[in-house]
């Protein structure tokens, strides 16, 4: 792994020197969630001069998953998640197996960065049982929220191919392998109706495809039901729907 990838921290061999720790033994923040349920908000909270933010779970991914793998990179989050599923295959827990084995330099990093994120019962189970001084914030929005998050935020990473929409938006949403599991047939409708908003129906059926592609790695109501069960000190469960951007900014802080 490259110093430009992951700045401040390196893979182990060898172990720990001065100065330096693995994730797993520090006091790490860790955010909890899928895309678009608001962890940006709960970032800019945590950060400051008590907190350094360590490389996000995208970089993260990156190096120690996707690049062995693919050196030019990957772009299409369909083909980002095979490739993660394959680590998880190998390494249980995931990224938190990733990020907790990670080497950091301490003098850069202090004793209780912060990282954005995890995602999953398995990730988060694997995280709290292994690292022990780790503290979880997790958020949570529905998914139908999630797309028109998605569509407003116009992040060049989220880029998914749409495939092919039949004659309608509409049609192509009952196309999405697993959009039953996801959205009920009424969501479906309030989803085809963005393009009134404005939306494409290529950008809605594109952003539809990665939360449903995400639910499919991913189960956020078994992590948050995981982490209901830890001590009030080391889990905050936050809903960015119920809760404004101030509340939830005024709750991490608080908890933090």
């Amino acid at each position: 792994m490259s110093a430009s990838a992951l700045p401040f921290l390196r893979t182990a061999p060898p172990p720990p020197g001065a100065f330096e720790a693995h994730l797993g033994d520090l006091a790490v923040t860790v955010l909890v969630g899928v895309t678009g349920v608001g962890k940006s908000t709960a970032l800019t909270a945590l950060s400051g001069e008590r907190f350094r933010v360590l490389p996000d779970r995208r970089r993260v991914t990156d190096a120690v998953m996707i690049l062995p793998h693919a050196p030019q990179g990957v772009a299409d989050r369909e083909e980002r998640f095979r490739l993660t599923a394959q680590y998880r295959d190998r390494h249980p827990g995931g990224m938190a197996h990733a990020l907790g084995t990670l080497v950091g330099d301490t003098r850069h990093w202090g004793q209780r960065p912060v990282f954005d994120g995890l995602r999953g019962l398995d990730e988060v189970q694997y995280a709290a049982r292994e690292y022990p001084g780790w503290r979880f914030v997790a958020l949570g929005a529905p998914d139908a929220v999630r797309v028109r998050r998605l569509l407003g935020r116009a992040d060049s990473f989220d880029r998914v191919g749409a495939g092919a929409a039949g004659h309608t938006l509409r049609a192509g949403l009952d196309a999405l392998e697993g959009v039953e599991d996801v959205f009920t047939p009424a969501e479906r409708d309030g989803l085809a109706a963005l393009t009134a908003e404005g939306y494409t129906p290529t950008d809605v059926l594109a952003k539809v495809r990665i939360v449903v592609s995400e639910r499919r790695h991913y189960d956020p109501a078994a992590a948050e039901a995981f982490l209901r069960t830890l001590p009030s000190h080391r889990a905050l469960l936050l809903d960015t729907v119920a809760q404004d951007a101030t509340q939830v900014g005024h709750a991490v802080r608080a908890w933090a």
